[in-house]
């Protein structure tokens, strides 16, 4: 049985609070939200902070009020009135119902990044000679890579980036807002930009969006992605008026696919425009081979699911392709 490392537990009750403690411990801090990611990372000693701080007593971090608080569930989340669709589906999609009554949306978009070499107990690791990411000094997946290429598994991200969101971050320093897109490094290791006494506090989320999202997945009821399709449009009758195409779970981090998002704008959806915006969409995919199934199959679905998503907001009754794919219907 893998047991947890030996730490200190701190519960702080407002933000300030624990930014301070996270500036006064430094890098043997970190913090703990749901814990559905961190926890198992340590008993396989991926991380061992000497400090945990959690966030579940800062009732601040639970709000919704204009803005989605980072400490809500993503249980809670899926019970949240109004929220965009793509969003919706994304954190419904996440691991299982146990594991959604705990994590919550910061924690998912601040999740590690993950990799076969990486995710494993430390004997392996240690049979291998570790990895860049932990402990070692070669990227078992490129080896001549300086940098480690572990991939960015979260759901929530690819929805909230296509949806034009932004975080809000805290830190003793004060406050600042940034796109979601902005939170992301491409680098499997230092893959965020939040800074080490900041805590990602709030997320807002634009309306007027009609947006969907798809997940490929091994296993339709618990697994991570190995691509996320999300695309969130605005119509002025049947023309698109603006557009946002983003794409996860293909790179170290989620990013936007700027020439497809520009190529939709003035455009109808037609069978022509969706082949070529999926072409697009699909050439920025560069999956590697360092999560479930085969990478070049995984590439070369990413031009199906991109189609998949047009052809929903278009209006395409897509009700048993998501059964058959995705696995699941909202």
């Amino acid at each position: 049985m893998l047991r947890l490392p030996w730490f200190e537990y701190r519960a702080p009750r407002t933000v300030a609070e624990a930014a301070k403690i996270l500036a006064g411990e430094g890098p043997q801090a970190m913090l703990i939200a749901g814990g559905t990611d961190l926890l198992p990372n340590m008993k396989r000693r991926h991380q061992t902070p000497k400090v945990l701080v959690s966030l579940k007593r800062i009732e601040a971090l639970k709000k919704t009020n204009g803005t989605l608080g980072s400490g809500l569930t993503l249980t809670e989340l899926l019970k949240t009135e109004n929220i965009p669709t793509a969003l919706r589906q994304a954190a419904a999609q996440i691991a299982t119902p146990h594991l959604r009554n705990m994590g919550t949306l910061g924690g998912n978009l601040c999740l590690d990044t993950r990799c076969t070499y990486y995710n494993q107990n430390y004997e392996w690791r240690e049979a291998i000679d570790f990895c860049l990411k932990k402990d070692g000094e070669t990227c078992w997946v490129a080896t001549a890579s300086k940098r480690c290429v572990a991939v960015s598994s979260t759901d929530t991200a690819p929805a909230l980036i296509a949806l034009n969101a932004s975080v809000v971050l805290e830190g003793v320093s004060g406050e600042r807002e940034i796109p979601v897109e902005s939170l992301y490094k491409n680098d499997g290791i230092d893959y965020l930009s939040r800074r080490p006494d900041e805590i990602l506090t709030a997320i807002k989320v634009p309306q007027n969006w009609k947006s969907t999202y798809w997940k490929l997945r091994r296993r339709g009821s618990f697994d991570f992605p190995i691509l996320c399709v999300a695309v969130a449009l605005r119509f002025s009758g049947d023309v698109i008026e603006e557009a946002r195409v983003a794409l996860g779970a293909v790179a170290s981090r989620p990013f936007l696919v700027e020439k497809a998002s520009e190529y939709l704008k003035g455009k109808t959806l037609t069978d022509d425009t969706i082949a070529e915006a999926s072409a697009m969409i699909a050439s920025r995919a560069k999956p590697m081979d360092n999560t479930d199934m085969d990478l070049y199959w995984r590439k070369e679905v990413a031009d199906d699911f991109a189609g998949y998503a047009l052809r929903e907001l278009r209006g395409d009754d897509m009700r048993q392709t998501r059964l058959r794919i995705a696995r699941y219907l909202v």
